[in-house]
């Protein structure tokens, strides 16, 4: 499965953004979907995932009820809708894929996209 992450961009505080993962190659497999952020000198951290059929989501406390995860299938596509932006929200956000449904669990996925930095300003 390859994975490319886009939308990221520079908005301000309070703004929103919609980040998009496109998905190639065998994506019949994927069990969960998951969004990831990162911050220079930190570890990279869960920030939500749609895992299964039935497309349940899941979030850190830091984003709940300001994100949105969903997924496309047609289009073999995963949003990340992000609305009330802080400037804490600042990392760069990866999309990843795994066959399994331990979504916090960073080394259950095994496809990373490539990042796309998102700045949120005061």
């Amino acid at each position: 499965v390859q994975l490319q992450a886009s939308g990221g961009g520079l908005v301000q505080a309070g703004g929103s953004l919609r980040l998009s993962c496109a998905a190639s190659g065998r994506t019949s497999s994927v069990y969960t979907w998951g969004w990831f952020r990162q911050t220079p000198g930190k570890a990279r951290e869960f920030v939500a995932a749609i895992s299964g059929s039935a497309g349940s989501t899941y979030y850190a406390d830091s984003v709940k009820g300001r994100v949105t995860i969903s997924r496309d299938n047609a289009k073999r596509t995963v949003y990340l809708q992000m609305n009330s932006l802080k400037p804490e929200d600042t990392a760069v956000y990866y999309c990843a894929s795994s066959y399994y449904s331990d979504y916090a669990e960073i080394s259950s996925y095994m496809n990373w996209g490539q990042g796309t930095l998102v700045t949120v300003s005061s």
